[in-house]
């Protein structure tokens, strides 16, 4: 536990204007980020008497190791930037927002030369339209399917178009007047994506227009005696009536509106948003808010209104160090992602700028109000009625969650007899078969859940180059990875001095988990004045910045000796470890010969099985890719004198073996990397134009050669 005094910044540095304020813990990750009008007033509240403040912010400022500021221009920017930097370093004592489910969204593809409309859930794209969220993906797929009779845009993969534009047959889609076929060309790129705009327009509320079209165009059919196109118009206008009926019309005018409704206690909340666009209700969405921070309801509303609006903004916020100012730079914002009216329980406090701050998302007039008294009003009280049930449903399906994980993590504290519970657990498991394709992985709990932006693979080399001995070896060899490059990072953020630690070596790889790197920022510059932290040095340290409070690793006594041996050469010491055997679920300290026993009931047994288990199926996972990407064999890879560049380079040009087979040996000259000779023994050995040249018989493979 830190002393604030020890960081408290000295009177007369902290600036009193608008900006953007980060504390940081021992290790230089960001654990808290806010704004403020004076930056000196807000600091100042933190730096108070403990005892005066709220349990929670005590425990911020006593985790915390130092403070850094950032000034802008106006509260506005204070705002932007905040939610910026929130979204960057995901900070543990801000307010959560955990969706209380994946919603499903209708998304149409614009960006694509055809776009295609399918279901989406996740991480919005862009050049991609967007229509919900839906409370089931079957209603999405019941709209499509009735609208598709109307707007035949295409819905296949892509793997489904490419298969039938070389084939030159349409998918059964196509054969039943569901799609437009342009994959063979029935309908031009631009009368495509006419239709795909129909559709959007259609989506986004304006569906009158074409109802009348279609009456008209009906109407016309009749006059001239084509009943058989007159009976399809009819049962079109039929299938978009039933769309529209869908979505019952609860406000007049064509309101384009959101409302949201806050339920909640001192330690959690549900909210709740209706999204209305054009008098009909388009879709619903929920939270579930842990209050990590000593917050009231307008400033929720206010984190809320951020987290909504400003993942569709696509803000990107620059930092200009020289003249000490943040300016947000945007794109060009989405008029469909903010509309004209806000309706929320209570007002943030700073209402004027968060609505200058969607006014400019927008890019027009936004109203953020609270519903006083008539349909508006009689909305509001459904969506706050959905919130408390959505409350009292997670209670009841949550109910011991937070008291079971603190009661987990003090119980292996005591166990284990260390200092303070373990917050971030790593766990470490080898995967292999006779030796060969030996992998590891580390998975990363943080107060008792999976974070699985921080999971890494490790691929074992052994001394050699070859794999290592036994799980022994590699466990040495892949703790010493993984914490000679956290001293590294620790080493260039500043924190360590590199020449107490010789055997860090630059560029030691790790494959990451989808390639992302674990969240939060560099250690505070104590030499910048005042505080404020220049854009160089704000930057995301490595992905092995942060140690664990306790390592796991799958296995006994060896694996723990291993592991205990890595760290000690290393010289880190201030790290927990144990190991958890499989067979009595034993767990192991180091340097004991008696393992600790814990009970079969125990919540903290539980969760260090949950750790170890999670560990095991990543490794498993990663093994089995790799054994299989080794068991595959290509005609190119017994070719004598190529490469990896040169076989991925006749790949890429020819798209496959058959077409390099059929290729000529100009042709293959012509790839980047290959001469005459070579295209040559290439062809020859594949049986090839080459290889007829040369005197062999065309379409036989060299002797020993794997036909693909």
């Amino acid at each position: 536990m830190a002393d604030p005094a020890t960081y408290r910044p000295a009177p007369g540095q902290v600036p009193d204007s608008p900006g953007v304020y980060r504390f940081r813990d021992e290790h230089g990750r960001v654990i808290y980020v806010g704004k403020a009008k004076s930056l000196r007033s807000r600091l100042g509240s933190y730096f108070q008497d403990l005892s005066a403040l709220h349990p929670r912010t005590q425990q911020m400022v006593t985790t915390a190791a130092s403070v850094e500021w950032t000034v802008v221009g106006t509260e506005v920017e204070a705002l932007a930037l905040e939610f910026s930097w929130i979204k960057e370093f995901d900070p543990r004592f801000n307010v959560k927002y955990r969706d209380d489910k994946s919603y499903p969204y209708l998304a149409v593809t614009l960006a694509e030369q055809f776009p295609r409309v399918q279901v989406m859930r996740g991480a919005k794209r862009a050049g991609t339209r967007y229509f919900g969220p839906y409370g089931h993906a079957w209603a999405i797929r019941e709209t499509v399917d009735l609208l598709l009779r109307v707007f035949p845009i295409r819905s296949c993969s892509s793997g489904v178009f490419r298969r039938a534009a070389q084939s030159g047959r349409p998918c059964l889609l196509g054969y039943i007047d569901k799609c437009a076929a342009p994959c063979v060309g029935r309908i031009t790129p631009e009368d495509h994506r006419a239709l795909a705009e129909d559709f959007c327009d259609f989506m986004a509320g304006d569906s009158a227009k074409f109802v009348r079209r279609l009456e008209r165009r009906m109407q016309e059919a009749s006059a001239e005696l084509e009943f058989e196109t007159a009976a399809r118009l009819r049962d079109d206008i039929a299938a978009l009536q039933r769309a529209t009926e869908k979505n019952a019309v609860v406000l007049p005018d064509g309101t384009d509106a959101d409302v949201f409704a806050l339920v909640g206690d001192d330690l959690e909340a549900a909210v709740q948003v209706f999204h209305v666009r054009g008098g009909r209700i388009r879709g619903q969405r929920g939270w579930i808010v842990e209050k990590v921070e000593d917050v009231t309801d307008a400033e929720l509303v206010e984190h809320l209104l951020q987290q909504v609006y400003g993942e569709g903004a696509g803000a990107e916020v620059s930092e200009h160090a020289s003249a000490g100012a943040v300016r947000p730079e945007r794109a060009a914002p989405s008029t469909s992602a903010v509309p004209r009216e806000v309706l929320v329980p209570v007002l943030p406090p700073d209402v004027d700028q968060v609505t200058a701050w969607l006014g400019v998302l927008r890019g027009s007039r936004v109203q953020v109000r609270i519903p006083q008294r008539g349909d508006k009003r009689s909305l509001a009280e459904t969506v706050r009625r959905n919130a408390e049930h959505a409350l009292v449903l997670h209670r009841t399906r949550r109910a011991g969650d937070l008291t079971t994980r603190s009661q987990a993590l003090r119980e292996i504290q005591e166990a284990l007899g260390l200092p303070t519970a373990p917050l971030r657990i790593e766990c470490y498991d080898i995967s292999t078969t006779q030796g060969t394709h030996q992998v590891a992985s580390m998975v990363v709990f943080e107060d008792g859940l999976a974070r699985k932006s921080e999971y890494r693979h490790f691929v074992v080399r052994g001394p050699d180059g070859e794999g290592a001995r036994d799980d022994t070896a590699a466990m040495y060899e892949v703790i010493t990875r993984r914490f000679r490059r956290y001293l590294e990072d620790q080493a260039r953020s500043g924190a360590l001095d590199l020449g107490e630690h010789d055997d860090v070596q630059p560029g030691d790889d790790v494959e990451s988990h989808g390639g992302l790197e674990s969240h939060g920022g560099g250690r505070p510059h104590s030499d910048a004045p005042g505080g404020e932290v220049p854009a160089e040095v704000t930057e995301r340290p490595g992905r092995f910045a942060y140690p664990p409070n306790l390592v796991v690793v799958d296995g006994g006594q060896p694996q723990v000796a291993a592991a205990a041996r890595a760290l000690a050469d290393l010289g880190v010491d201030d790290v927990a470890l144990c190991g958890l055997a499989k067979r009595l679920e034993e767990v192991w300290l180091p340097g004991e010969d008696y393992p600790v026993i814990l009970e079969r009931s125990s919540e903290g047994l539980y969760l260090l099985q949950r750790v170890r288990d999670e560990a095991h199926r990543f490794a498993i996972r990663h093994h089995r890719t790799r054994r299989s990407k080794g068991m595959t064999v290509s005609a190119l890879d017994t070719v004598p004198g190529l490469g990896p560049a040169r076989k991925a380079a006749l790949l890429k040009h020819f798209g496959s073996v058959a077409r390099l087979r059929a290729a000529t040996v100009e042709q293959v000259a012509e790839v980047p990397g290959m001469g005459r000779r070579t295209a040559q023994v290439v062809l020859t050995s594949l049986g090839g134009d080459g290889a007829a040249a040369a005197g062999q018989r065309p379409g036989t493979a060299a002797p020993g050669m794997l036909e693909p």
